[in-house]
């Protein structure tokens, strides 16, 4: 069983475990499409300080969006920055030697965590033995791993690996594609069940691009998803996050997390679980104080 590394941060602080910085012209994220308009333009850490001050957010978890070298070096240079507490990394994971490389070449201050951008592809390759060796060095490391599976063979081959590395801490982002845009609930369900099993597995609410692009943004909708999760995973094994600026094109910040408090309030009846959620699981799981200490 994995355990989350104790922490001496109160749980009372407030995390938003999942953001992104680019500054347009430099970024070209392969994922951005014709209807994305709203995310060609700069978003900076300035831009994100004075709304998560004035929300009483504590600090963020910021994301790598695109992978590559360049993207590591973007993210050394906001690491350091209002309102980031940690910062999850690229690394090329298909690829070992070029995964250990990276990691000797990159300076990239509160590294928490690491991250590929996987799609729809199968995760055949998670299997490898030369993989798994390197999830290991990861967990050994202190290092998470965020992802985000969108079918049951993509949660399947996530749990597999979980079951190999049970020391590695990982974070399923954005829901695992909830089906908040009219896909079928059951087999999300179903997913959300088979990665709660796994002890090793965390999981954030937030709605990544898939959905965010199709679905007007109704919180209220959010609540039975929310539920789902909860029963499931636990207040301990669930942190809430923006996914900001890919939430702009649904709602703006300070909608967005306004709303999605709500939808806490309303799930989660108990204060303390709900501190988990805001910001205790992230601290625990990212280890996020390990930069104060």
């Amino acid at each position: 069983m994995t355990a989350a590394p104790a922490d001496p941060t109160p749980a009372t602080t407030t995390i938003d475990a999942h953001q992104h910085f680019w500054v347009a012209g430099e970024s070209e994220q392969p994922w951005r499409g014709p209807g994305h308009g709203a995310l060609v333009r700069d978003f900076r850490p300035e831009d994100l300080a004075t709304m998560t001050v004035e929300l009483g957010i504590d600090g963020t978890v910021l994301v790598e969006s695109e992978d590559g070298p360049e993207e590591n070096d973007r993210l050394a240079r906001w690491s350091r920055l209002e309102p980031v507490r940690g910062v999850v990394g690229w690394l090329p994971l298909r690829d070992p030697d070029a995964a250990r490389r990276e990691r000797t070449r990159m300076d990239l201050p509160r590294l928490v965590g690491v991250r590929c951008l996987v799609g729809r592809e199968p995760l055949d390759w998670l299997a490898g033995d030369d993989v798994v060796e390197l999830f290991t060095e990861l967990a050994d490391a202190g290092l998470s791993w965020d992802v985000v599976p969108l079918d049951d063979v993509q949660c399947a081959q996530v749990v597999q690996l979980a079951e190999q590395v049970p020391g590695l801490r990982i974070v399923v982002d954005h829901l695992a594609r909830p089906p908040l845009d009219g896909a079928p609930a059951q087999p999300w369900r179903d997913n959300i069940a088979r990665l709660a099993d796994a002890p090793g597995v965390a999981i954030k609410l937030s709605v990544g691009l898939d959905v965010v692009s199709r679905w007007d943004w109704q919180p209220e909708q959010l609540d039975e998803v929310a539920g789902v999760v909860l029963e499931a995973f636990g207040p301990e094994r669930t942190m809430l996050a923006s996914n900001w600026p890919v939430s702009e094109l649904g709602t703006d910040y300070r909608t967005l997390w306004r709303d999605q408090v709500a939808v806490l309030e309303r799930v989660v009846p108990d204060a303390d679980d709900r501190a988990e959620v805001l910001g205790g699981t992230a601290t625990r799981w990212y280890d996020l104080g390990r930069w104060s200490r």
